[in-house]
């Protein structure tokens, strides 16, 4: 299957250009206070090492806004705003540097107030990211179906920024259910060409939430809907932007590293290949692999039905059976592999080098 992507406009964000047919980005959000510039700093450092693209700011007063222009001499990840209920912090925001402002429909709309942020977006030629939440939807939106009040509340205030002739537009329509979001970006994807930030909001328990997220942004995603990610988890940020890279490897948008393929094994596995595919994975995450276009698939396999099968297919595998497995690279058989060398051998021969990152 090839997904075809919805055409959209192209925004630049700082360095970094989204929509059209640039590859989906990931973005994240820090999780403390931005007066706390050095904590900040720290965190934004750690998301731009694990493949965050994109990082996002609560500005809660002028001292948030403040801390961005010390912040923005630190980092080199584009910087959004995220303002809500006054306006003035949206302003005061791009003055001290950030590369895109989100407003939330829900609590910045006065015509008067609009038209100022979008002149200082115009004068600083940054885009405005159009934010609803299901959670935050203004006067009679709250009491209507939640997919189609989000879509009425985003179309409505974009015309209010078209009619200020500002253009330079994201849209992001986040429900806490997977159904009213699908509904609310096919909806919204049908009626303008703004590019798409993707997302489900107040997502609950981490792994009930990387489910919640996984689905509706799968569902997306393959249908060519969104531009930009956050997997939005109760949880560390690197693990929202694990979550992305996952997503986007899974539905062959993005590759970030080999595609492991493992059987959940059974009453016919005889080797503890649980264990290996967790030292696998431990040792994936300290190693560095050279950007393709194409995902290494790698098989690990302990199954004697399914895994000589899976390890030929796939471009590296070990086929495990009562001490040892079967090492098979590009189809063909090389040598045996013991259970403790597994992970290592693997890693050799994936041209794995030791990351740079901490």
């Amino acid at each position: 299957m090839r997904i075809i992507r919805r055409k959209t406009k192209v925004i630049k964000i700082a360095g970094l250009y989204i929509g059209g047919e640039n590859p989906v980005a990931i973005q994240s959000m820090a999780k403390v206070k931005t007066a706390q510039a050095q904590r900040v700093i720290r965190q934004i450092k750690e998301l731009e090492a694990c493949g965050c693209e994109i990082v996002r700011l609560a500005i809660k007063d002028i001292a948030d806004c403040k801390a961005l222009k010390t912040i923005k001499k630190e980092v080199l990840l584009p910087i959004v705003a995220d303002i809500h209920f006054d306006w003035r912090l949206a302003v005061a925001a791009i003055d001290n540097g950030a590369d895109k402002i989100r407003l939330n429909p829900g609590n910045i709309y006065k015509k008067n107030h609009l038209r100022e942020v979008v002149s200082a977006a115009k004068s600083a030629r940054i885009p405005i990211r159009v934010g609803v939440n299901s959670g935050s939807l203004r006067g009679n939106g709250a009491g209507k179906p939640q997919a189609k009040a989000m879509v009425k509340s985003v179309l409505d205030y974009i015309k209010i920024l078209e009619g200020f002739k500002f253009r330079d537009i994201v849209i992001s329509l986040k429900a806490s259910t997977v159904l009213d979001t699908v509904e609310a970006y096919r909806g919204i994807a049908k009626s303008c060409d703004y590019p798409l930030h993707l997302g489900v909001t107040a997502t609950g328990l981490p792994k009930q939430g990387l489910i919640k997220s996984s689905i509706a942004c799968g569902i997306l995603l393959s249908e060519g809907i969104g531009d930009t990610l956050r997997i939005s988890l109760t949880d560390k940020p690197q693990e929202e932007v694990a979550a992305a890279k996952a997503i986007l490897q899974a539905i062959n948008l993005r590759h970030f590293g080999p595609e492991i393929i493992s059987c959940p094994t059974c009453g016919r596995c005889e080797v503890d290949l649980i264990k290996v595919v967790r030292d696998l994975e431990a040792k994936l995450l300290v190693s560095s692999f050279k950007p393709s276009a194409k995902a290494l698939k790698v098989a690990v396999m302990g199954c004697v039905v399914n895994g000589p099968g899976e390890a030929r297919e796939a471009d590296l595998g070990v086929a495990f059976g009562k001490y040892d497995g079967m090492l098979f690279k590009a189809g063909k058989a090389l040598k045996k592999v013991s259970l403790a060398k597994c992970a290592d051998t693997l890693l050799k021969q994936m041209g794995a080098g030791k990351c740079l990152k901490n």
